[in-house]
C-alpha cells in the first residue's frame, strides 16, 4: 500500500520535535508499505527556515520525505502564523498532485489547514482519507487566547466539523479527545495513543557525558524537554525556581525552543535564577542522553480545562527513559502516571506546589528510582511504539479492504 502523509509539523528522527510520525512511517516501510511524506522545511519547534534542506530525501528504510514551500513566519504574530499555514496548505496540495499511485491519504491536525489538503487529494485520487487529530484545534487556540476573532473561530469550527464528517476514519492520540470529535460529527473513531519506543532509551544510563558537558555534576537535575510556547506555562517553572533558591543542589534545565524562549530567558536573568539552564533543542537521536542525565523530568501545561484531555508525547518519553515524572497537567495523562506510580502530580499553575514536589524528590532518591522503573515498565506493557504501530497498521489495512 502507498500511503501519503500531509504533515507541516513533521520532524524526522535527526530533527528536534515530535517524531511519532517518522517512527510510524518507518515501521510501515518495514511491513512492506510505501510511505511518502509531504512536510515543511521550516521547523515547527524552532521556526527556523531550513529551505536549503534537500527538497526530496529517502531514508534508509525507503520513507520518502518531500519538503514543500512554507512561509517562514511561525514565530511571528498570529496573523503571520496563519499565512504560514496557508502557504503550506497550497504548496502541499500542488506537490501531492504529483505523487502517483497512492492508496490512502493520511492527514493530521493541527494545523487544521492541512486537513482540507489531505481530504481533497484523497477525493481526487479516489482513495480513503484518514484524519488524525493530535490536538483539539481550534478549541485549544481559543482556550489559550491566541484565537480571538469571532469570525475566524466560527469558520475554523465549521472546517473542523467538515473534516470530521468527511473523513473515512478519524484517529485520535488520546482518549480525552473521543467525546469532542464524536460530538462534532466524527462517525468512526480509532484511538492509537501516544507512546514511546523503549529501545531508544537506556534507563540504566546516568547521562554522565551530558552532565559533564553542561556542568551538572553532583546536582539534582529537573529537566523539561519541549516547546517554549504560550501553552507550556514555563513562567510557573521560573517562579518555582525562585522558591528553590535555598536548594543549592537543584538545577532546572529547560531544553527546547519556541516563541516564548527569549522572554523567559530575559525574565530568568531579571530574577537572578542562576540555577535555571536554558539549552537548545536536540534531535530525537540525542534526546536519550539528556533524559538520562535527569533525576526527574517535568511536564507542564497551563491550567486550562481542555488540557485535561491531552496525552503529551514527552511524558511517555520520560517514562521510557526510566525517570520519574513531575506532572503539572491534570486529566487523562495524570491517570496514566498515577496508575503506573511513575511520578508525582502538582497542581497546574501553582509554583508553590511544584517547588514542594521538587524538594520532596531531592530528599528521596530511592523513590525517584522506583517511580522511574515503574514508568519504564508501564511503557513496555501498555504504550510501546511497536505495539501501537501494529495497531495502526491494522487500521490502515482495514481501510484499504473496505475501499477495495
Amino acid at each position: 500500500m502507498h500511503i501519503l502523509l500531509i504533515h507541516q509539523a513533521f520532524a524526522a528522527l535527526d530533527e528536534p520535535g515530535g517524531t511519532r510520525h517518522h517512527e510510524l512511517a518507518r515501521y510501515l516501510a518495514q511491513k512492506g508499505h510505501k510511505v511518502t511524506i509531504i512536510a515543511s522545511p521550516v521547523s515547527y519547534l524552532t521556526g527556523t527556515d531550513q529551505q536549503k534542506r534537500v527538497r526530496k530525501q529517502v531514508d534508509d528504510l525507503g520513507v520518502t520525505i518531500i519538503r514543500s514551500y512554507t512561509l517562514p513566519a511561525l514565530h511571528r504574530s498570529f496573523f503571520w502564523r496563519i499565512l504560514s499555514f496557508l502557504s503550506f496548505m497550497i504548496s502541499s496540495f500542488i506537490n501531492g498532485l504529483f505523487v502517483r499511485r497512492v492508496d490512502l491519504v493520511w492527514g493530521t491536525t493541527p494545523p487544521i489547514f492541512q486537513g482540507p489538503t489531505a481530504w481533497l487529494l484523497a477525493r481526487l485520487k479516489g482513495v480513503p482519507f484518514l484524519l488524525e487529530v493530535r490536538d483539539l484545534w481550534p478549541a485549544f487556540a481559543v482556550a489559550v487566547g491566541v484565537l480571538k476573532n469571532k469570525t475566524l473561530i466560527r469558520l475554523s469550527e465549521r472546517l473542523e466539523r467538515f473534516l470530521y464528517k468527511h473523513a473515512d476514519r478519524v484517529m485520535v492520540n488520546s482518549p480525552g479527545f473521543l467525546a469532542h470529535v464524536k460530538a462534532r460529527g466524527a462517525d468512526e473513531v480509532a484511538l492509537i495513543p501516544n507512546g514511546a519506543d523503549p529501545a531508544m532509551f537506556d534507563p540504566e544510563s546516568d547521562g554522565a557525558a551530558f552532565r559533564q558537558a553542561q556542568g551538572l555534576e553532583g546536582q539534582f537535575v529537573v529537566l523539561y524537554a519541549g516547546a517554549h510556547g504560550l501553552s507550556n506555562d514555563l513562567d510557573v517553572v521560573l517562579d518555582a525556581a525562585a522558591l528553590l533558591a535555598d536548594q543549592p543542589r537543584v538545577r532546572i534545565v529547560l531544553l527546547g525552543d519556541g516563541k516564548e524562549k527569549p522572554r523567559l530567558q530575559a525574565r530568568a536573568d531579571e530574577l537572578g535564577l542562576d540555577k535555571v539552564l536554558f539549552l537548545p533543542p536536540l534531535p530525537k537521536t540525542e534526546i536519550a542522553d539528556a533524559l538520562a542525565a535527569a533525576d526527574a523530568c517535568l511536564a507542564i501545561l497551563k491550567p486550562i480545562e481542555l488540557y485535561k484531555t491531552t496525552y503529551p508525547n514527552k511524558v511517555f518519553d520520560y517514562m521510557a527513559a526510566g525517570r520519574p515524572v513531575i506532572l503539572a497537567i491534570d486529566g487523562v495523562i495524570r491517570q496514566v502516571v498515577e496508575e503506573a506510580e511513575a511520578g508525582v502530580f502538582t497542581q497546574p499553575g501553582d509554583p508553590q506546589s511544584l517547588a514542594v514536589a521538587i524538594r520532596e524528590l531531592t530528599l528521596n532518591p530511592t523513590k525517584c528510582r522506583t517511580m522511574g522503573k515503574n514508568g519504564r515498565k508501564s511503557i513496555e506493557m501498555n504504550f510501546s511504539r511497536l505495539e501501537l504501530a501494529e495497531k495502526f497498521n491494522a487500521l490502515l489495512e482495514s481501510m484499504r479492504r473496505r475501499n477495495a
